[in-house]
C-alpha cells in the first residue's frame, strides 16, 4: 500500500465517521532523481496497513484531525524535545571526539577505524522509519507544486514559509503527527529545499575547510581544521550525485551540461566551487570540491594565537603597511597566503582608499572606503568577459592608496608591478615555494615582469603548511625584503628579516631591516624612537591576545583607534575594551 493510498484512506475515514471505504488508485512512485537525497539508515519497518480503514500499526505516529482543522506550527527545541539522532557507531570503530553541527539533529563523531588504523568523520542525522520516509517523499513531491511564492511571501523568512506550507499539507492529509516525527520531517525538508541536501551539515560545520567528492559511490573526503584529511561515511549514488551537481551549479548562477561539463564558481555563502559533471572529464563520475571560508576572517591576533606569526613579526607588517610598503605572500596550496593577506590588511589606515581585485571573493575588510571587485565571465556568446587585468586597469583610474589582488597568475602581474612603480601600495599572493621560485616565475611566461620593476616590491612573506611533531600547522617560513639590484651581477638582493626555527617552533628577528631603516629616515626618528614605537605596538598586540580581543571587527577598530589617537589606546592598555566602547 502506497502512502498516497494510506493518506486518502485517512481522509475517508475522517469524513465518513470511520466507515471502511475502498481506497482510490495508488499514486505513481517518484523516480530516484525526485526523491529526497540519500535515505539514511532506518529503523525496522512496521507491517504496511491494508486498504480500507487506517491500520492501527501507525497510530503512534499521528492522531486523526476531526474536521481537518488548521494546526499551529511547532518548531523543534533541543532543550525541550531532546535529541532526534539515534547514534549507532559501527563495529570496529572507537569514538575519539564528538560535537553537534546542529544541536539535536546532526551529530559528528570522529571515530578511530581499528581496521584501517585511521580516524573517520561519521555524520549522524535523524533516522526515519518506512512510514516517515514515505510521508517525507509525499510531502517533498507535493511541496514542489505549492512552493510558488507571492511577492509578500518572498519578503518573509523562507524557512517559515516552508514550514507553513508543510503544515498546510499535513492538515489536508488529515494528520497530526507525533512531535518527534514532525520535527524529523521539518529537518529533512528544510535540509533538502533550503540547505544542501546530504552535505548540508558539512556546509554548516565551522571546522571544515574543504569538502571533496571524487566520484560515484566513493566516500567524501574532508579537510578538518583539527583532524586534517579525513574520510566520511557519506557516499552518493550516480543519480543523486548528478542531481546535487546540478543544484550546486544552479545556486552558484552557472550552467553545467555534458557540452560544458566543468565550472569554477562561487556559492551564495562565498565558498569556492569546482565541479565536473558525469564521466566527460572525470572517469569515476561527477566530482566536486568545495573550498569553504570562515564567515569572519582571521585577525592578526588570531594568527598570533595560532602560532602563524609572533607579535614582533606582526608589528613589522603593521609598520610597513602604515608606511606604504608593498607585500607579496607566497607559498603552496592551503599554506595560508590569502588568510595572512586578509589579516595584515586590517592594519590599513582607517580612511585610506582600498580596491580589492579577485576571481572569487575571499578578502573581507572592516573598512568603509573600500571597493571590492571580482571578475566576470562573458554572459553571452561573443560578450565581453571582465578579467583581473581589466579590473586592475580600472582600479588605476580610481586613485587607490592600496590595491589588493587576490592572486597573481597572468598578464595582470605586469600592471600590478607598474602600479607599484607609480607609487601605489599593493598586496598580493602567488603560488611559489621559495623567494627564488617566486622571482623566476615572475620573470617567466605568462607573467613576464622585468627584473628592474621588481625593485618596487618591498616584502615577500613565505608561508608554509608544515609538520610540527605529528600535527600539521601553518607557519611563516621567512620574511624577506627586496633590497634592490646588485650592479655587478644584475641579480636581486634580498635581506632576511625574520626566520623560522622548526626545532623550537619560534620566529626570530635577524636584527637588520631595510624597511625599518627607511621608516626611521623618512619620519625623522632616532633608533631609540623606532624601538620605543615597536615595543609599544608589541605590548598592544600582547594585551589584545591576553584580553581575548580577537574578532576582526574589534581588532580592526583598535588599530584604527591607534592610528587616530594612540594616546587613548595606550592609556587604556590594561582594559582595551574601554577603547571599543
Amino acid at each position: 500500500m502506497q502512502i498516497a493510498d494510506f493518506i486518502n484512506s485517512l481522509k475517508k475515514d475522517t469524513s465518513t465517521g470511520g466507515q471502511d471505504q475502498a481506497p482510490p488508485g495508488s499514486a505513481t512512485e517518484p523516480s530516484p532523481q525526485e526523491k529526497p537525497e540519500n535515505r539514511i539508515e532506518t529503523a525496522p519497518a512496521a507491517a504496511l496497513p491494508q486498504p480500507g480503514k487506517p491500520d492501527a500499526t501507525y497510530r503512534h505516529y499521528f492522531r486523526l484531525i476531526k474536521g481537518l482543522k488548521k494546526s499551529s506550527i511547532e518548531e523543534y527545541d533541543f532543550e525541550r524535545d531532546g535529541s532526534l539522532v539515534d547514534v549507532r557507531i559501527p563495529d570496529g570503530y572507537e569514538e575519539v571526539d564528538q560535537y553537534w553541527v546542529e544541536r539535536g539533529r546532526s551529530l559528528v563523531i570522529i571515530a578511530h577505524n581499528r581496521r584501517s588504523n585511521q580516524k573517520e568523520y561519521l555524520l549522524f542525522e535523524p533516522s526515519l522509519s518506512d512510514f516517515e520516509y514515505e510521508l517525507l517523499e509525499r510531502l517533498h513531491e507535493d511541496l514542489r507544486d505549492v512552493l510558488i511564492l507571492t511577492s509578500e511571501e518572498i519578503r518573509k523568512d523562507r524557512k517559515r514559509i516552508l514550514l507553513e506550507k508543510m503544515q498546510a499539507l499535513l492538515d489536508d492529509y488529515g494528520l497530526e503527527l507525533e512531535a518527534s516525527t514532525l520535527f524529523k520531517l521539518q529537518y529533512f525538508l528544510i535540509r533538502n529545499f533550503i540547505g544542501w541536501s546530504r552535505i548540508d551539515p558539512l556546509m554548516k560545520d565551522p571546522l571544515l575547510e574543504d569538502i571533496s567528492c571524487d566520484g560515484n559511490k566513493i566516500p567524501l573526503f574532508l579537510y578538518h581544521r583539527k583532524y586534517r584529511n579525513i574520510k566520511t561515511n557519506i557516499a552518493f549514488e550516480s543519480e543523486v550525485l548528478h542531481s546535487l551537481a546540478i543544484t550546486l551549479a544552479q545556486r552558484s548562477g552557472k550552467h553545467i551540461s555534458t557540452g560544458s561539463p566543468m565550472i569554477d564558481a562561487t556559492l551564495p555563502d562565498g565558498s569556492r566551487l569546482q565541479l565536473t559533471l558525469g564521466t566527460e572529464v572525470t572517469t569515476r563520475g561527477t566530482s566536486f570540491t568545495i573550498r569553504k571560508f570562515r564567515e569572519e576572517p582571521f585577525s592578526p591576533v588570531e594568527l598570533m594565537e595560532n602560532g602563524t606569526f609572533n607579535a614582533e613579526s606582526l608589528v613589522y607588517f603593521w609598520m610597513a603597511i602604515e608606511n606604504n610598503k608593498s607585500l607579496l605572500f607566497i607559498g603552496g596550496t592551503a599554506s595560508g597566503k590569502t588568510t595572512s593577506l586578509n589579516a595584515v590588511s586590517l592594519f590599513i589606515p582607517p580612511v585610506a582608499k582600498v580596491v580589492s581585485i579577485e576571481d572569487t571573493r575571499e578578502i573581507t575588510l572592516y573598512h568603509d572606503n573600500w571597493i571590492a571587485s571580482v571578475t566576470r565571465e562573458a554572459l553571452t556568446e561573443g560578450g565581453n568577459a571582465i578579467n583581473m587585468f581589466d579590473l586592475l586597469r580600472a582600479a588605476m583610474r580610481q586613485r587607490p592608496e592600496f590595491i589588493l589582488v587576490g592572486e597573481v597568475r597572468g598578464v595582470e602581474a605586469q600592471t600590478l608591478f607598474q602600479a607599484m612603480n607609480t607609487g601605489h601600495t599593493t598586496f598580493s599572493t602567488m603560488h611559489a615555494g621559495s623567494v627564488d621560485a617566486a622571482i623566476h616565475r615572475l620573470e617567466s611566461e605568462p607573467l613576464n615582469v622585468p627584473r628592474n620593476m621588481m625593485q618596487a616590491l618591498n616584502i615577500i612573506s613565505v608561508q608554509g603548511l608544515i609538520y610540527h611533531g605529528t600535527e600539521r600547522v601553518r607557519r611563516v617560513q621567512e620574511v624577506v625584503e627586496i633590497a634592490g639590484i646588485d650592479p655587478s651581477t644584475g641579480n636581486l638582493r634580498v635581506n632576511n628579516v625574520f626566520v623560522y626555527d622548526p626545532v623550537r617552533d619560534v620566529f626570530s628577528y635577524t636584527g637588520r631591516s631595510q624597511i625599518y631603516a627607511d621608516i626611521t629616515e623618512k619620519r625623522g626618528w632616532t633608533r631609540e624612537q623606532l624601538e620605543s614605537e615597536i615595543t609599544l605596538r608589541i605590548s598592544i598586540l600582547n594585551a589584545m591576545k591576553k584580553q581575548s580581543i580577537m574578532d576582526y571587527i574589534s581588532v580592526a577598530s583598535l588599530f584604527h583607534a591607534y592610528h587616530i589617537d594612540a594616546k587613548s589606546v595606550l592609556s587604556n592598555i590594561d582594559d582595551l575594551r574601554k577603547v571599543l566602547r
